[in-house]
């Protein structure tokens, strides 16, 4: 938490001080049952390791979602479903739920241009509490809190550093704590944001944000190039 940027009156944090859009995503193991006819090195013989976001594992497409994306074609590829908040609430750090398995998809988050958006990543005690460095393609994030155990979300945002916090596009989840960032998504496309742990983000701890044009001409996605290859 000693760590501080270098912002002065010239060269400011430009960190978002309003928030648009808040987000909590728990970041952490869990398990996938088995392909029939096989042996697992997972928890048990009838599991395999898994990683998720907020209990999805990210399901590699096999059309490219930014190419989905530009070509109004997602049906298939994509959902925009991707949810803001664990969907069954329980003690993040504390004693893992007896259900370990996770959901699997390939779903986004949409965000419109210019939004202000607030992120919490919340590691969790399932199959051990560890530190995942989050990384996210596209921006600079700034990160304005941290700690350990779970997030207070009534206590812990009264020492967000909203002055000079670190800007970085790499962080880490502390192992059983918590990390907050806030950025603008001001850089419209399809944008990855995974563990920086090849292992994890084989799992699945990796998920993808989609940032809609914005209303300027050097706002807006650009096209294709004419030489794109056809994969």
């Amino acid at each position: 938490m000693k760590f501080r940027s270098l912002a002065n009156y010239e060269f400011p944090a430009n960190v978002p001080k309003t928030v648009d859009k808040r987000f909590f995503f728990t970041v952490g193991l869990g398990t996938s049952p088995c392909p029939k006819n096989t042996t697992c090195q997972g928890p048990t013989n009838s599991t395999k390791f898994a990683a998720s976001v907020n209990n999805v594992s990210f399901t590699l497409p096999s059309v490219a979602i930014l190419q989905a994306y530009y070509f109004g074609q997602s049906n298939g590829v994509y959902t925009t479903d991707f949810p803001v908040e664990p969907m069954v609430p329980f003690n993040y750090t504390g004693i893992a739920p007896n259900n370990t398995n996770v959901m699997n998809g390939t779903r986004t988050v949409v965000l419109p241009f210019n939004t202000s958006v607030e992120l919490v990543m919340q590691d969790t005690s399932i199959l051990g509490a560890e530190s995942h460095p989050l990384h996210l393609h596209g921006f600079n994030f700034f990160v304005v809190g941290q700690g350990f155990g779970n997030f207070d979300p009534v206590k812990d945002p009264a020492k967000f550093n909203l002055v000079d916090p670190m800007e970085r596009n790499t962080a880490g989840v502390p192992a059983g704590g918590w990390i907050a960032i806030r950025f603008l998504a001001d850089n419209p496309g399809v944008w990855f944001m995974h563990c920086h742990l090849d292992v994890h983000t084989s799992w699945g701890l990796k998920m993808a944000w989609i940032v809609l044009d914005g209303p300027e001409p050097n706002q807006k996605l650009q096209p294709p190039p004419s030489d794109l290859p056809r994969c």
